[in-house]
This record gives C-alpha cells, sequence and structure tokens, in this order.
C-alpha cells in the first residue's frame, strides 16, 4: 500500500508541477503580450484612418481601369440608388455624367428578342488595354463589376451590343 500511496502521491506531485509549470509559461505569455496589443492598437488605428481617407472616391482620367474601379462602382452604385430598376441607358448616362467618356462604352440591349426585360444588362468603359465591365439584373444576382482586358477585337463586350447614339 506504501508503494500504491507513493505513486498516487508521485502522479499528483507529478501533476501538480505541470500544472505551476503551465501556470508560469502561460503568464509569461500573457505578460509577454502586454506590449504586443498596444503596437497592434496603434497600427490598427493609423491604416482605419488612412482608409478613412480614401472615402472621396474620385476619377482618374489617365488612370488605369483598376484604379478607377472604386469610382465606376460608387457611379453604378448611384445609379441604382437613384432608379433601382436601372437599364442599360440609365447606367451609361451616369457614367458619362461621371466624366467617362461615351466613345469608349458598350451596353447589352434591355429586352429579349420577343420583347421581355432581359435577365441582365453588361455595359463597360475600356480604358487603354483593359475594361470596366459592370452587370446588373435578377439574373446576375444584382450589381457587380470587374476589369478584365480587351478583347482580341478591340471591344470590351462578346456578342451583340446596341448603339450608344443618343
Amino acid at each position: 500500500m506504501a508503494s500504491g500511496g507513493v505513486a498516487s502521491g508521485g502522479t499528483v506531485s507529478c501533476g501538480v508541477v505541470v500544472a505551476v509549470v503551465t501556470a508560469v509559461l502561460l503568464s509569461g505569455c500573457v505578460g509577454g503580450g502586454s506590449h504586443t496589443p498596444p503596437p497592434s492598437a496603434t497600427a490598427t488605428p493609423t491604416p482605419s484612418a488612412t482608409s478613412s481617407a480614401p472615402a472621396a472616391i474620385v476619377f482618374h482620367p489617365g488612370g488605369t481601369a483598376q484604379q478607377n474601379l472604386p469610382f465606376f462602382d460608387k457611379v453604378n452604385h448611384a445609379t441604382l440608388a437613384a432608379k433601382p430598376d436601372a437599364l442599360g441607358r440609365d447606367f451609361i448616362d451616369g457614367l458619362v455624367a461621371a466624366g467617362f467618356a461615351k466613345t469608349d462604352m458598350q451596353v447589352t440591349v434591355d429586352t429579349t428578342t420577343i420583347g421581355l426585360k432581359a435577365n441582365s444588362i453588361q455595359f463597360s468603359v475600356r480604358m487603354g488595354t483593359e475594361c470596366l465591365i459592370g452587370q446588373n439584373g435578377a439574373d446576375a444576382g444584382g450589381y457587380h463589376s470587374q476589369v478584365v482586358p480587351v478583347l482580341s477585337t478591340g471591344a470590351c463586350l462578346i456578342g451583340q451590343t446596341r448603339p450608344i447614339d443618343w
């Protein structure tokens, strides 16, 4: 029994030692972490303050499509806010009013070949060797945009587009 008591006591002692060592190690981590959060806390507000500055999203006339994507989105979201059922002309007119060149734009038709409302419409602005592409409609899941390279045809959209003659 003595050996059983010793073994049992040894196990408890070993468990206590492991618990104490673990507590000491963890307290060292907690103490070491106290100087880590202040730099993180300081670093986090600085980027947040910086990221709030780009709230002034502007058009970059000589810029790339990627640089102008936030402005493109801003204009198209404003068009949708003003007219939730916006058609192709609404998007084109909004983009022209915002400074994009109408001659660099394409838009798909608003109706199907049998006169029904198209499930989605696409519109684009060519900017150098890239295109800003916007799409809106129920089948598209709402508004989406992206930047893609200009097609080998020199166009941005595949398929039939309508003339922008207004």
